[in-house]
């Protein structure tokens, strides 16, 4: 497995990191099953793990911290912060310097160790001040309890302005950004990629599969496509003209991937780390079986003709259905639309 730079900290990753949001009753409720995965990815060559104080309400972290007791070392360690993990208390959750420093705690005893590699915002906050959260983040780096910091589903203009607000104020700046990435859902080429390369962050995209999409779980065939009232999601709605349109074109990725050999999972995953702006694409499987299907795709090189082909079905930069889009959100809620006047 050839290791990659992450954006400019000198440190290198693998290009599949492992993802462990189903570690735990969100997925995987067997710890030694867990902890069984999580070896075999390591031993397979991945050294990069990401996971989430609220996956399975800390169950995830506890999990990884089990597993990679005597192995810390050789991994690059992410985690992170801001979604609700008190329901009933406001501010168990956001960017907030006192949410933070309390939470990171939180983390480090979770995961069973004396620093995170790399500590991430979770979503952005339209309500808090990004210097409030570099203000804090930047303490957590000098106090060594994190290495280096990181956003998640921010927009072009989000990351460019938490570049600008560490430059203008001398904090530390985030140096990756995790956003959702796949052959199906492709809004990012638009301006977080730009954005990222630009300003020399590493990417790790999630759900390179599309949300399943991509896994041959769901085909025309409709005994095998998720029901509505199962998946209640716009972005399971199969009346959506959009969702067909994604099956559509599930068929014709299933016949390019066996003509080129592979599986539609490798040529998925594939098609992700072959962009020259993705530093790695997070797979988080929920069995052994899964992840072996995953690791194939981390020596793949797609031909020009496969990505021209790929361009045809999925045009760069277009997301079949908007609703698979998780970044930026609020940026275009309606209150920030021009309406005609009533």
């Amino acid at each position: 497995m050839e290791y990659r730079s992450l954006g400019r900290t000198g440190v290198t990753v693998s290009p599949l990191c492992l993802g462990a949001m189903m570690f735990g009753p969100w997925g995987n409720d067997d710890r030694e099953d867990a902890t069984r995965i999580i070896h075999r990815a390591l031993d397979a060559g991945i050294n990069f793990v990401d996971t989430a104080d609220v996956y399975s309400g800390g169950v995830s972290e506890e999990i990884v911290g089990m597993a990679l007791e005597g192995r810390r070392d050789d991994v690059f360690l992410a985690t992170k912060f801001f979604m609700p993990m008190n329901e009933d208390d406001p501010n168990q959750r956001g960017g907030s310097r006192r949410w933070i420093m309390r939470e990171v705690e939180n983390s480090l005893r979770r995961l069973n160790t004396d620093y995170i590699d790399l500590y991430q915002v979770h979503r952005p906050s339209p309500d808090t001040d990004v210097e409030e959260t570099l203000g804090a983040l930047t303490d957590l780096v000098r106090q060594g309890k994190v290495r280096y910091i990181g956003s998640s589903s921010y927009s072009g203009s989000q990351i460019v302005e938490a570049q600008w607000a560490s430059r203008d104020r001398h904090l530390e700046r985030f140096v990756t950004e995790q956003p959702p990435y796949s052959i199906l859902v492709r809004g990012i080429e638009e301006d977080v990629l730009p954005a990222v390369q630009r300003h020399g962050m590493g990417t790790l995209t999630y759900s390179p599969l599309g949300g399943g999409w991509l896994s041959g779980r769901w085909r025309k065939d409709a005994a095998s496509a998720p029901a509505s009232s199962a998946r209640p999601s716009a972005r399971f709605d199969m009346t959506s003209p959009a969702n067909q349109r994604k099956l559509d074109i599930v068929e014709e990725l299933a016949q390019l991937a066996e003509q080129a050999g592979l599986s539609l999972i490798e040529l998925a995953i594939a098609f992700v780390i072959n962009h020259p702006g993705v530093t790695a694409a997070i797979v988080g499987p929920r069995t052994i079986e899964q992840l072996e299907t995953y690791l194939p795709a981390a020596d793949i090189t797609l031909s020009t003709d496969v990505l021209d082909r790929i361009d045809q079905l999925v045009a760069p930069g277009v997301t079949v259905n908007p609703d698979d889009n998780s970044y930026g959100a609020h940026e275009l809620t309606p209150h920030a639309r021009r309406r005609p006047r009533p």
